[in-house]
């Protein structure tokens, strides 16, 4: 946090210019030498401030500079496929959305002190590091991909690594349903809070394969036709998306989809299908992306509160950095009763 230390007091100085004035003038001190000193060194190395603009008063203006320095830096240091992909992951919009939810444990949106821990070593939030304050407490040194664990033996008698990423993909691992059930709920009484009845894994709606989507509008969302939405989750890291990841950011979210639509793909044309892919760093395919963001703005208009589309991608995050905890912590386990979350 020493980095984001100068930036906190020239906004907290900057905020408060008139009334230091105001004090100054009566006293024979009439200049905040400290102000002076720090603004000088900030300009120095970022650049001088416009002298017709006021000195803004919000951190984020004064640290953006340092953090898009910092930023290249690491980014040109980065040689290895799994850096690069974690790197890609954090620097991407939403990733790091768990980082901002109220830790309020009636809403679900607590994570146990293990759980933050795997989750700021599956990928450090480097640029986002001034959200994570109340999280920080026994943290060590950011850096990109920590070890989470012990190399050990899975219950499925493959050796899972000291990352934790054996245990994200292991088909062994019982908490898979689960998960997915989960991340569904969260959507199903989002779209229900937007006014939209919903059923969960209609039955029905083909005849020629039998497949259940995760979740269907009860009422017409597009041109008379219902929408069929189904979930996945997939790992960032995993060798099957690694080729992507590293390219580009949401890339093993975009082939989930593409293998969701190939599913789907025999549903009748009075249906609209929406597949929702996450991927374990965070990220969410850009169709479901869209249609959670109509979700937020149409519960906005319902319930008046206007960060409806926020709380949602909080409730989402915490749900896929929970749920990744728990994966590498089954990964331990040879007995289900030998847990206890």
């Amino acid at each position: 946090m020493r980095s984001l230390a100068r930036s906190a007091f020239l906004a907290s100085a900057a905020s408060t210019l008139d009334l230091q004035s105001q004090i100054l003038s009566a006293s024979s001190c009439t200049i905040d030498s400290h102000f002076d000193s720090y603004l000088s060194v900030w300009q120095a190395a970022h650049g001088s401030m416009s002298s017709s603009d006021p000195l803004p008063d919000k951190q984020s203006i004064w640290d953006k500079p340092g953090i898009l320095s910092s930023r290249a830096i690491v980014e040109a240091s980065i040689s290895h496929p799994h850096q690069m992909a974690r790197f890609l992951a954090a620097v991407a919009p939403h990733s790091g959305d768990w980082l901002l939810a109220l830790p309020v444990s009636s809403c679900g949106l607590t994570l146990a002190d293990d759980a933050v821990r795997v989750a700021v070593a599956l990928q450090h939030h480097i640029y986002k590091c001034g959200q994570y304050r109340r999280y920080s407490q026994g943290i060590g040194a950011l850096c990109l991909g920590c070890t989470v664990c012990s190399a050990h033996t899975c219950r499925c008698g493959a050796v899972a690594d000291a990352q934790g990423l054996h245990g994200l993909v292991c088909k062994q691992i019982p908490s898979k349903t689960t998960r997915h059930q989960a991340i569904n709920d969260v959507i199903a009484r989002a779209v229900t809070s937007a006014g939209i009845p919903v059923t969960k894994e209609p039955v029905g709606l083909t005849k020629l394969d039998g497949k259940r989507p995760d979740g269907l509008t009860l009422t017409p969302r597009q041109g008379g036709k219902s929408l069929t939405w189904d979930v996945t989750v997939v790992s960032t890291l995993a060798d099957s998306y690694l080729h992507a990841s590293f390219h580009s950011a949401g890339s093993a979210a975009e082939i989930a989809t593409v293998r969701k639509e190939s599913k789907y793909s025999l549903l009748p044309p009075d249906y609209i299908f929406q597949p929702i892919a996450f991927e374990t760093l965070g990220l969410l395919n850009s169709s479901g992306y869209d249609f959670l963001c109509e979700v937020g703005r149409r519960s906005s208009v319902d319930s008046g509160e206007s960060r409806e589309t926020s709380f949602l991608f909080q409730r989402l995050s915490i749900s896929i950095q929970r749920f990744n905890f728990i994966r590498i912590h089954e990964s331990f386990c040879f007995n289900d009763e030998d847990l206890d979350l």
